[in-house]
């Protein structure tokens, strides 16, 4: 009896040195594809043909099969060559590779760790509104399946109305915060103009008294904040190492450490002394020396007494 065909996908390997850069894409390549095999492979090794038919076998399926139909096409879209795709899902599955895509994304969307138990709640809406929905950020799906509102619609709005007319509230709702976020963009720019226009207007005198004092602030607020917590934090590590005998202090010098590191890396940019000096501005200080080497002597004052 003849052996039956082995389908199997056989990749020749590479002989000889990689290209710079190509091991660390393919490296991050594999990993992504055992991250997919992961999530949607349900503990089995990739197979083509086992593949193409389950998608096959739940595209016949309801809305929530159709979400497991896409599990299958995002593991065909991740294991196959560039190009392959399309061709399996046209050739093999009969389907549009736009549909197939927007398949595999209603897969990722709803079968998403933050959506994975809801999925029952938005299979039952059917996959025409799934695909509508789909768009929307994960954390809004949620809330809408938990009780809340999508575009001002709860769930059973979503269920109750047509996917015509779902798709034109979610385009509204999307146009309503593209004007929203034009506005606020317009209004910042405004006001950073407004703000480019005061400092250009202030003299300089008074701009650099403004930032030394807005600096000053900011280093008080910097040093108290900072620093009181990292006194509490010490203490409580101070109390753990009296209560269970376990050492912080290598943890605790090292901190300080890194504090003193960037302390230093500032002084050494900007040539600062250790400590702080008087500041005369040096425009003073000739003439405060030439006042003290060229002070009138009277030479008879002393003969005078």
């Amino acid at each position: 009896m003849a052996r039956p065909k082995n389908n199997l996908q056989v990749i020749d390997s590479i002989e000889g040195e990689l290209p710079q850069g190509l091991e660390g894409d393919l490296n991050a390549i594999s990993e992504h594809r055992h991250l997919i095999m992961e999530q949607f492979g349900e503990g089995l090794p990739y197979d083509r043909n086992r593949i193409v038919h389950e998608a096959r076998f739940y595209m016949a399926q309801s809305a929530e099969a159709m979400l497991e139909a896409g599990k299958r096409l995002v593991i065909l879209k991740e294991n196959e060559p560039y190009g392959d795709f399309e061709t399996i899902v046209q050739a093999q599955l009969g389907l549009d590779a736009r549909i197939a895509r927007k398949m595999a994304q209603a897969a990722v969307k709803f079968l998403s760790p933050q959506l994975e138990e809801k999925r029952k709640t938005f299979s039952d809406l059917g996959r025409s509104k799934l695909y509508e929905l789909m768009l929307e950020d994960s954390e809004d799906l949620a809330e809408l399946a938990e009780g809340g509102t999508i575009a001002g619609l709860t769930l059973d709005d979503v269920d109750r109305m047509s996917v015509r007319e779902l798709r034109k509230a979610l385009r509204e709702k999307r146009d309503e915060y593209d004007v929203k976020c034009r506005v606020v963009a317009q209004k910042d720019a405004e006001l950073n103009e407004m703000k480019e226009q005061k400092f250009r207007n202030i003299p300089a005198d008074e701009e650099i008294s403004q930032l030394r004092t807005s600096l000053q602030l900011m280093a008080d607020s910097l040093v108290r904040e900072t620093m009181g917590a990292i006194t509490s934090g010490f203490e409580r590590l101070d109390r753990d190492y009296d209560e269970r005998g376990v050492p912080h202090a290598g943890f605790m010098a090292g901190l300080l450490l890194d504090f003193e590191r960037e302390i230093q890396c500032l002084r050494t940019r900007f040539d600062l002394p250790e400590t702080r000096e008087p500041e005369v501005p040096e425009w003073v200080k000739p003439f405060t020396d030439d006042a003290q080497q060229t002070l009138p002597v009277d030479d008879d004052a002393d003969n005078r007494q």
